[in-house]
């Protein structure tokens, strides 16, 4: 009854929007109802669905390659010569593909493979879509580049999706206060970028014992020159001046090297970058700081959980088995301790580079418009040592076949999370990429819809999350192994029951019923795919050549051949309770763990498994009854034509629908014709930002919608109709794409669950606990804290993650929610944006706001000064420190001139005019013309000024974190967790003498001028 009268209270409302989004022939799906256009929420975290073999080793039993006779050795002086001879060719290459290699019927590129006389085999994609343009050099290009700031080149130390999706739970992936105005900066009709990455078939597996972390080391010191580009900087110089960009990352069987740059720059950029796998010189006077950039990399991943978890998880292999090893290397394995051993590190270093890197491991992709040419002649002179064997650990299988597997281990974590995981070692399994059981069995494990494992938890307020499968990384699926996970984020109340949630988690049988279903969805993605950036797709299709045959190339890691009962029987049979591991980590467990894992100090304690639940789990387990198989998927698109245009075409949105309550923009597309749409809305309220507490009932609002739409929504996800849905700052904004068929279905199922909103005294609590956790976990990493107070202090009336954790700590109830829900519908501005397979018909209907709710904060005008402020890190068991330089000075825009590679790229440009309601959607072609016009030394005078003049109004924000000494300083603090409700200012260095301190945020932005709101009217 209280839904009813909800949902009658917000007709007179609710912003009614019709969207035509279904091509009206050959026969129209009926005419659907009016959509209420009503706040949405973030999609929760939900299984891991691989879809990329992105980082999973080579088998070399995984696919026939062309084959070349030996090569005689080729004479090093001739080097000089065919690079010359390279540099002297064009393009102009015949633009025929090889039709042994399966493609979308979408992908306009064309493929050739070859394998070159010393065995590395090369993928050569020729992509001759957009504009024409020159591509000759510029006359007059210096060979070296002066030395540039150093761009690290070496890996990233991301963290896993779930860690990111649990510190930003409470407000979305929309909290763009920073990022909107960044979103698609690239230039229409401009050149595309050319692309190439190799991958050498060996990693960190292959680390001498004495010596870990070496093929990481490595992977950082091949770029430091080569005997032909002998600056230490050159290349990354270079990629700087024209565009580009580069990285590298080390695996356990693999290494992957990868850059992009413009067109016209790429034949020179080649030939630089094939040198360091020819000649390079890895400078021996480089390796000490060489050294100390390895171990920061390692220093910034030792707060993240996943990597813990990992480097604890392989800790459990036999004694011996490469997965023990310390793939990460640090100033300890790399330097101290070889001096004290005497080894000599540059000579090893440089033996396993002779070694190792030879052609005949490498597998290399190009993307540009033609540059075959340049392949053969720059990497015909790749190392080649062709007489020694890939190095293979295959032999080495069971690793986990140990009593220290199958065991219940509890850790203490970085975060403030509960989570399960499940873990079974199986059999190496790349070898079924055409069945993909792992893949299979991941969609029935992950499944999020009525009556699946994780409907069942969330209806006992037990789980908020579930992950299922394997992410096919190095560490989850090698040659000696491959891993099946489930992980759980669990509730308070899910942590004291996490016996029972495992029961429940047990449910796996053999269902092969929706096989051919999800068989169909893949390849419905795969025929309509959208491009991707082509620096990403050849770092996938490198490393895609150690894995499959040639035809399968770029379907292996994509389609479901073909279903075989047998070998999905085989990999669900090994599912067994009594072959699972357990890892169960919770802050709780502080005080009772005892253990410490060697390289990342993580706390944990071992036990087994207790006897009474592995009778229940390993007998005949009593089903729930509220589980069940997944229903037929009504979201499943069927009709893929593209239908036709209903008014003028435009280079840009047009405004369909106008008023003082909301507006709509409008774009068809017909440059990209894939039969996909895209619908973005930001639901304007002033609701939001009138306090602290009601930031605070936003987020919990945003999140208790998720929860209740996760379910219903979950098939939508399945067959491609993806949601994202973020509590902004000032509004709430839903991000919706996917075939645009059944893209209407998924739109109402949403607005559907917003108007009917409500949640249960025990969901409610559920959240409530949930949202300390996640604020607690974004103050406590020291990037996100100096970002915090640095917007504290530069945005008017903003209210800190700080305020915001105290309002949370003193107390909320799901009546103050309900009151917040309802208000916040009754007052809303909306903006949106449709673009795509779309028609212009559209029809909005609004309710007015008393007054107009800015969409930015308004900015504070520092005083024309140097200010430093210091703050410590709340996170007392990270010794990384963060600092911040910022600049207060007159727009700059720095410009990617670059073609769209997709339709969502252009939508992101469009988008970023409409959320900060600027509406100048040829933006970047007014800046370039603008900047065409600046002189040189205008731009140097401006820098100067801005810099160090007298015009200059600079902001340091420094996060010290706590060093050895600042750990040891309280040894009766019982916890490792910080308080993070209060933040300790510390004074500014004797260096910063000069710099205005600050101590007290709110005095010295009292009385501060503001800048006013700025619009662009013309």
């Amino acid at each position: 009854m209280f839904a009813r009268t909800e949902r009658h209270v917000l007709a007179a409302t609710r912003a009614v929007v019709l969207l035509s989004l279904s091509p009206p022939h050959p026969s129209p799906p009926p005419t659907l109802p009016p959509i209420a256009c009503q706040p949405a929420v973030p999609k929760v975290p939900r299984m891991t669905q691989t879809k990329k073999s992105r980082t999973a080793p080579a088998s070399e039993s995984s696919g026939s390659v062309q084959g070349g006779p030996p090569a005689e050795a080729a004479d090093p002086v001739e080097c000089q010569e065919a690079a010359a001879a390279a540099a002297a060719a064009g393009g102009g290459e015949n633009n025929v593909g090889d039709q042994e290699i399966i493609k979308s019927p979408s992908d306009p590129k064309q493929y050739r493979y070859v394998v070159l006389d010393n065995g590395l085999r090369a993928l050569l994609i020729s992509d001759y879509s957009g504009p024409a343009e020159d591509e000759e050099e510029d006359d007059g290009e210096e060979e070296e580049e002066e030395e540039e700031d150093d761009d690290e080149s070496g890996d990233e130390t991301e963290e896993e999706s779930e860690e990111e999706d649990d510190d930003d739970y409470g407000r979305g992936s929309d909290d763009d206060d920073e990022d909107d105005d960044d979103e698609g900066k690239k230039k229409k009709n401009a050149e595309k970028q050319s692309a190439a990455a190799l991958c050498v078939g060996v990693g960190s597996f292959s680390d001498p014992s004495d010596l870990p972390g070496l093929a990481h080391f490595l992977e950082h010191m091949v770029f430091m020159g080569s005997e032909k580009y002998p600056s230490e900087n050159g290349f990354d110089a270079f990629l700087k001046k024209h565009g580009g960009s580069d990285n590298a990352s080390t695996d356990c069987e693999r290494t992957v090297f990868q850059f992009d740059v413009q067109r016209k720059s790429f034949k020179e950029a080649l030939d630089r970058w094939a040198q360091f796998f020819i000649c390079p010189l890895m400078i021996r006077d480089a390796i000490d700081r060489e050294v100390e950039a390895v171990d920061s990399e390692y220093q910034l991943a030792k707060p993240s959980d996943s990597h813990r978890k990992e480097m604890l998880f392989g800790g459990l292999a036999k004694p011996g088995h490469p997965m023990g090893k310390f793939c990460w290397g640090n100033a300890q394995t790399l330097k101290h301790e070889p001096k004290k051993k005497k080894i000599n590190v540059y000579k090893r270093l440089r033996a396993f580079w002779k070694k190792h890197y030879s052609a005949h491991y490498m597998t290399l992709a190009v993307q540009s418009k033609g540059q075959e040419a340049g392949v053969f002649f720059f990497f015909r002179y790749a190392s080649k040592n062709r007489d020694r064997a890939k190095p293979d650990f295959s032999d080495l299988l069971d690793p986990f076949d140990t009593p220290a597997f199958n065991r219940l281990y509890r850790v203490v974590p970085v975060r403030k999370v509960h989570a399960l995981n499940i873990t079974w070692a199986l059999p190496p399994q790349e070898k079924h990429y055409r069945v993909k059981p792992l893949h299979y069995i991941s969609w029935l494990i992950g499944h999020e819809g009525t009556g699946s494992i994780l409907s069942v938890l969330r209806k006992k307020c037990w789980a908020l999350a579930l992950f299922g499968g394997n992410s096919e990384t190095g560490f989850d699926q090698n040659t000696t192994y491959s891993i099946f996970s489930i992980s759980i984020t669990l509730t308070d109340v899910g942590f004291q029951n996490f016996y029972e949630v495992k029961r429940i988690s047990f449910w796996l049988r053999p269902l092969f019923l929706l096989y051919e279903e999800i068989q169909k969805i893949e390849a419905n993605e795969f025929h309509y795919q959208e491009q991707i950036d082509p620096l990403e797709y050849v770092e996938d299709l490198c490393e895609n050549m150690q894995l499959f045959p040639k035809e399968d190339l770029l379907t292996g890691d994509q389609l479901m051949f073909e279903f075989d009962p047998e070998v999905i029987s085989g990999a669900l049979s090994l599912l067994t309770p009594e072959r699972a591991n357990l890892m169960l980590l919770s802050p709780e467990h502080e005080g009772q763990c005892p253990l410490r894992e060697k390289w990342f100090g993580t706390q944990y304690s071992v036990e087994d498994v207790q006897q009474q639940w592995m009778e229940q789990w390993t007998g005949n387990l009593q089903l729930n009854d509220d589980l069940s198989l997944p229903a037929e998927n009504k979201f499943i698109a069927t009709d893929f034509s593209l239908k036709p245009s209903d008014c003028p075409d435009t280079e840009f949105p047009l405004r369909i629908a106008d008023s003082d309550t909301g507006c709509l923009w409008y774009k068809k597309d017909n440059t990209f014709k894939i039969p996909k749409a895209y619908i973005r809305f930001h639901l304007i309220s002033p609701l939001i930002q009138k306090s602290a507490k009601n930031v605070v009932l936003f987020d919990l609002m945003v999140n208790i919608l998720g929860h209740n739409l996760a379910g219903p929504a979950y098939e939508a996800e399945v067959a491609q109709l993806e949601y994202k849905l973020g509590a902004g700052e000032h509004g709430l904004v839903i991000k919706v794409k996917g075939f645009n068929h059944k893209l209407p279905l998924m739109f109402h199922l949403i607005i559907d669950h917003l108007a009917d909103f409500s949640a249960s005294p025990d969901v409610f609590s559920m959240f409530t606990e949930q949202l300390k956790k996640t604020y607690f976990n974004i103050l406590i990493r020291p990037e996100k804290l100096g970002k915090d107070v640095r917007l504290l202090i530069l945005e008017h009336s903003r209210w800190s993650m700080v305020e915001k954790y105290a309002a949370l700590t003193a107390g909320l109830t799901s009546a103050e929610l309900m009151d917040f829900s309802r208000g916040f519908r009754a007052e809303l501005y909306a903006e949106g944006l449709v673009q795509g397979n779309v028609s212009g018909a559209v029809s909005l209907q609004f309710s007015k706001l008393p007054v107009e709710v800015p969409v930015m904060f308004r900015v504070v005008e520092l005083p024309l000064k140097r200010h430093i402020l210091k703050v410590k890190s709340l996170n007392k068991g990270d010794a990384n420190s963060e600092v911040t330089v910022y600049y207060q000075v007159t727009a700059l825009v720095k410009l990617k001139e670059c073609e769209d590679t997709h339709l969502g790229e252009e939508v992101d440009r469009n988008w970023a005019e409409v959320v900060t309601q600027q509406f100048v959607f040829d933006r970047l072609n007014r800046e370039i013309e603008a900047l065409k016009q600046m002189t040189r030394a205008e731009l140097v005078s401006w820098f100067k000024e801005h810099h160090r003049g007298r015009s200059s109004r600079k902001l340091s924000v420094h996060v010290v974190g706590f060093g050895a000494a600042c750990r040891g300083e309280d040894p009766s603090s019982s916890s490792s967790y910080g308080e993070v409700s209060k933040l300790t200012f510390l004074p500014a260095s004797p260096k910063m003498a000069d710099a205005v301190a600050i101590m007290d945020i709110a005095a010295f932005i009292q009385g501060l001028p503001l800048f006013p709101y700025h619009k662009i009217l013309e």
